[in-house]
């Protein structure tokens, strides 16, 4: 790691780096002489939905996985008994929470491979004269600040680890293009996500981090559940169409099965039907 690189980056306190040869990456002290086999992944929001469902693909492939999400009980459901799952309670929106998990990561592993940046909530269905301020607190600080605690603590360790580098990706939402009616929290938020996202893709890619933002519309989850009668732009109720997460899990797959010499900026998987591009 570069002089300039630790002034931008310091690694966390205590922070060992695996200093394995690239091509036999030590995981949780098992060698591992092709390292697109295994990752060290941590997951935010993995108690539930795409998180969840994402986590169990990745660690049916392999992949030592950290689970990172406020209920407890609920990382444990994901994990389901899979072996190379760390269940680790976390609070995006508190740095210090934050610190730990990927402390706990670090020490467990050794180092961090991937963040799959993808704690969220959607918030109040609200337009701007309308919107709380506790709940546009809310929203931002789940949606914005956990998502910057997380990318932060990921790309010090990445940018020290040895090899060096690493993935992040971001789930954005189709609302950081295209609104949906009375979602201002949710759809400034992911507005947000953009611009963090191409900031980092500017700021890390040196230190060979790569950055994706990852665009989803209407993966059938709890979050959608209610997707049967949605507000359209022209105020009439339809219902909207979803597709399985699983597909979803599976795109962020092939992008932790990525060598770091490929860049994927922006990702999108929607629904095919779904009328994105009506709204806005």
């Amino acid at each position: 790691m570069g002089e300039s690189a630790r002034r931008l980056f310091p690694p966390p306190a205590g922070f060992a780096p695996d200093r394995g040869r690239h091509g036999r990456r030590n995981v949780g002290g098992a060698p591992c002489d092709n390292p697109l086999v295994i990752k060290v992944v941590v997951i935010t929001g993995a108690g539930s939905g795409i998180g969840r469902a994402t986590a169990r693909v990745l660690l049916d492939a392999g992949h030592r996985v950290v689970l990172a999400g406020r209920r407890p009980e609920q990382l444990v459901e994901t994990a389901d008994g899979r072996p190379h799952a760390r269940v680790v309670p976390t609070d995006v929106t508190d740095p210090s929470s934050v610190q730990a998990l990927f402390a706990d990561t670090a020490s467990a592993f050794g180092r961090v491979d991937v963040l799959f940046n993808n704690a969220g909530i959607f918030g109040p269905s609200a337009s701007i004269a309308d919107i709380d301020t506790d709940q546009w607190h809310n929203v931002w600080r789940t949606n914005v600040d956990g998502s910057v605690f997380c990318a932060r603590e990921a790309a010090r360790i990445m940018a020290a680890q040895l090899p060096r580098g690493g993935r992040i990706i971001n789930n954005g939402s189709l609302s950081a293009h295209r609104p949906r009616p009375k979602s201002l929290a949710y759809t400034v938020t992911k507005h947000a996500i953009s611009g963090l996202t191409a900031s980092m893709l500017l700021d890390l890619r040196n230190l060979d981090i790569c950055v994706t933002q990852l665009d989803i519309g209407n993966a059938a989850t709890d979050m959608t559940a209610g997707f049967s009668e949605t507000l359209q732009a022209d105020g009439t109720l339809a219902a909207e169409p979803t597709f399985d997460v699983e597909h979803v899990a599976r795109a962020v797959a092939h992008l932790v099965d990525m060598p770091l010499e490929v860049s994927v900026p922006e990702l999108t998987v929607m629904a095919r039907a779904m009328p994105y591009y009506g709204r806005g």
